[in-house]
């Protein structure tokens, strides 16, 4: 049963529950909880666009509550996208939070302690802003004209500028 995938009815219901409770029946509309096989290290994911949050099976091994803590955090991603529209915010920034609390996780940790299997790549690019110094290590390469996010938040009111550009560095990159 565990490394079955597929929509799972009852969750679903549930997580409409939820969002019905707090006022975002529009969101609850489009929500669907379904089981992914592939998940490997990570304990779930939503996709806003979609309004699919797709859980771990292995997740059931640690028992109901664990399962619903996770679509619980799963939702919120959701209900925070919803709510702020075409607007970017960081991924467990304060709307996220917010949706937390909404949806009675206060406090949630961004990432999950769950013994779940951790696949470590390697990092093979480094990037520094041109602007503050801020360096990133990465996995893969950036794409073209990638801005420093916290530069261009405040300096040019979370708009792109070609000032805040990141510029490879050599890897590993050496300290300032």
């Amino acid at each position: 049963m565990r490394g079955q995938s597929g929509h799972d009815k009852s969750l679903t219901a549930e997580v409409h529950q939820w969002l019905f409770a707090i006022g975002a029946a529009l969101l609850a509309e489009k929500t669907m909880v379904v089981w992914n096989a592939r998940l490997k290290t990570t304990a779930g994911t939503a996709c806003p666009r979609t309004g699919i949050i797709e859980l771990n099976p292995f997740i059931k091994d640690f028992g109901s509550a664990q399962v619903r803590r996770t679509m619980k955090h799963e939702a919120a991603h959701l209900l925070a996208h919803w709510r702020c529209g075409r607007r970017r915010i960081q991924t467990h920034g304060i709307e996220w939070q917010q949706a937390c609390t909404d949806l009675g996780i206060p406090g949630e940790p961004a990432f999950h302690e769950l013994p779940l299997n951790r696949k470590r790549m390697p990092r093979k690019f480094a990037y520094r802003c041109r602007h503050c110094g801020f360096t990133v290590q990465r996995v893969r390469p950036f794409q073209p004209y990638t801005a420093c996010y916290k530069c261009c938040q405040r300096l040019n009111a979370g708009k792109y500028h070609s000032d805040f550009l990141f510029l490879r560095i050599p890897f590993p990159p050496a300290d300032k």
